[in-house]
């Protein structure tokens, strides 16, 4: 039998869609159903990424439903941060549900910790992202009181990457304690993802909450804690879930 989820909502989940990852969306909902994971996000990896989805497929994610069995799933991207902006054009961002961002090699190249970071504040600035992923990966070093400082500006959530410290990102745990500390400082929100490239990792959180209770950051400003949240959150950025509110009230 499968751990219950500490959280009833995991927003960072990859499909086989990004040809790296091995589970389907129907593998995930089902899944979820056991997990008591109410709300997941499909966020495949943007088309930059060698052997990632073509635009058309995050244009086509209408085609999946917001509930299946009994579990609400968010039509989401991660795009990856580019020298001149995302890698997927805004006509679609904007119809997704959710939209992560965050730095990828071979799309771009680590440079200083000061362009890293204007690269970082310009996404942020941009009113297409709601959620900066993995922020701490020390390929890409990025001062943590100016991130932290934009994403309070912009309302744009800064997310502790699970996978980071248990597959991916080594070497994460010090810069994301320090960037978390100085985010929650000035009162930013956080998500905890799972980074699921199989539904055996979804919503698995154990070390991203070793890094929110090593920064001593509150509890109270981690969005996935329910699908409620979560969509309170989005529907800030102009989203209208009032329908997929309804759903969750219900159960």
């Amino acid at each position: 039998m499968p751990r219950k989820a500490l959280y009833s909502a995991d927003l960072h989940v990859h499909t086989v869609a990004s040809a790296h990852a091995y589970s389907t969306v129907n593998e995930y909902a089902q899944h979820a159903k056991t997990l008591g994971i109410r709300l997941f996000a499909m966020t495949d990896h943007g088309p930059a990424l060698p052997a990632a989805p073509h635009p058309w497929h995050f244009k086509n994610l209408r085609v999946i439903p917001h509930v299946l069995y009994g579990v609400g799933i968010l039509r989401g991207i991660e795009a990856n941060i580019l020298e001149d902006g995302l890698d997927c054009p805004d006509d679609i961002l904007d119809e997704l549900d959710i939209v992560l961002a965050g730095f990828h090699q071979p799309c771009i190249e680590p440079q200083s910790c000061e362009k890293n970071t204007e690269l970082m504040i310009r996404t942020i600035e941009s009113g297409k992202v709601h959620i900066i992923s993995h922020p701490g990966n020390p390929e890409f070093p990025v001062d943590p009181e100016a991130v932290a400082a934009a994403a309070v500006k912009h309302n744009v959530a800064l997310e502790v990457n699970n996978a980071s410290f248990k597959f991916t990102r080594k070497g994460s745990f010090e810069n994301c304690i320090a960037l978390i500390r100085e985010h929650g400082k000035a009162g930013g929100l956080v998500t905890l993802g799972s980074d699921a490239h199989h539904t055996h990792s979804m919503g698995h959180f154990d070390e991203a909450l070793k890094i929110v209770e090593a920064a001593h950051f509150p509890i109270e400003h981690i969005i996935n804690t329910s699908p409620e949240n979560v969509l309170l959150f989005l529907e800030q950025h102009g989203k209208d879930f009032r329908k997929f509110l309804e759903f969750f009230e219900r159960q």
